[in-house]
């Protein structure tokens, strides 16, 4: 799954994704950036969750 990197600042394709709920219920995938290391976050739509965000 693609997610943007701020320090990168573009899209990359994240490392060891983990699939997590914020605070406030919603879905996210959790990873990291495999050029430069920065924790990505990327929220996941109502669509994405109910496909299993592939």
């Amino acid at each position: 799954m693609e997610a943007y990197c701020v320090k990168c600042r573009e899209k990359k394709q994240m490392k060891g994704t983990e699939r997590k709920t914020m605070k406030n219920g919603r879905p996210m995938m959790q990873g990291v950036c495999p050029v430069c290391g920065t924790k990505l976050t990327r929220i996941l739509s109502a669509a994405d969750a109910a496909k299993g965000a592939e």
